[in-house]
């Protein structure tokens, strides 16, 4: 009988922690040719989340829970969760209930079709419109800088093979970013289309610093693509300059009395190349700080407790 991991990282969901285990443990009840865990990974929540964690896990277990020491970010702590299953496969769902339980069965189906990796592709979403639009946006971008196929409207939910696991666990990347690895891997995979439902309780520990963070992250991961581009735009300033110098050379030459030089060009290009050099140096830097998370080998979650796993 296959084992099937869920994990769901968690962060003050004080009010769905109950209703993703109940609706998980419904799907698993109508697939008895599965056993099933139920790991979840709480990111230091200041809420009652920790209580009804620990409440769950007396009374049932196959729910297996860490508790971590601080608050590590949603990338690290929810890879990190994902690292700690022990099944065949590993399903991702987030805590809010917008990724819908019901496509559980759908990913299993997928997975014992032959697909390693089974990733689900919102299509419509009840959340803010601004929001979604935004996020195609990125997604956009990223389609265009990445360097292999990126995947649009994916966040993570879905299903992953336990090779794919593997081969995340050798890479040792403390901060890594999962949605890029799926076509970079070269793993069989699949999408498959869902509507995004309205959360219900709660509000999201996501904000604009979050979500920028993880953009970066995500480019810094796939893509050397914003390099060439910083060269390119290091070089075409460079050129437009000197063509620029020769023009009011010549300017100056055939018209000395009469033509003025004047301050506003010279500052005006003077704010331009400064603000070109910072952003140059901050996309550089971007790939420093990548460089600094890797080979200062820092832990990507430090435990403060875990229940129900079994002692090496």
């Amino acid at each position: 009988m296959k084992h099937i991991s869920v994990m769901t990282p968690c962060y003050n969901e004080e009010g769905n922690i109950q209703n993703i285990y109940q609706e998980v443990k419904k799907q698993f009840d109508g697939l008895p040719q599965y056993t099933y865990e139920h790991i979840f990974i709480d990111n230091c929540s200041n809420d009652m989340s920790r209580q009804i964690l620990r409440e769950m896990a007396n009374k049932d277990k196959n729910v297996k829970v860490i508790l971590n020491a601080r608050n590590f970010g949603p990338n690290r702590s929810g890879t990190y969760g994902m690292l700690q299953a022990t099944g065949d496969a590993l399903i991702c769902i987030v805590c809010d209930l917008q990724d819908p339980p019901e496509m559980i069965p759908i990913f299993l189906q997928k997975w014992e079709e032959g697909y390693k990796v089974v990733m689900g592709q919102k299509t419509k979403s009840k959340e803010n419109f601004l929001m979604f639009q935004v996020r195609k946006l990125y997604y956009k971008i990223m389609e265009l800088l990445s360097e292999t196929e990126h995947l649009e409207n994916v966040t993570g939910y879905g299903l992953y093979d336990k090779e794919v696991l593997k081969t995340i666990r050798w890479m040792d990347d403390p901060d890594p970013y999962i949605r890029g690895l799926v076509t970079e891997l070269g793993y069989k995979w699949c999408l498959v289309e869902y509507t995004q439902r309205k959360r219900e309780k709660g509000k999201s520990s996501y904000n604009f610093n979050s979500y920028f963070d993880f953009a970066i992250t995500g480019l810094t991961h796939v893509s050397k693509k914003p390099l060439r581009i910083v060269t390119l735009a290091g070089i075409s300033m460079s050129v437009a300059s000197f063509i620029f110098a020769i023009i009011y050379l010549v300017m100056k030459l055939i018209y000395w009395d009469s033509f003025e030089m004047g301050m506003a060009p010279v500052l005006i290009g003077m704010f331009l190349l400064g603000s070109g050099q910072l952003a140059c140096i901050g996309v550089i830097g971007e790939y420093i700080g990548a460089i600094l998370t890797r080979i200062t080998k820092r832990p990507m979650v430090i435990e403060e407790e875990r229940i129900n796993f079994e002692e090496p």
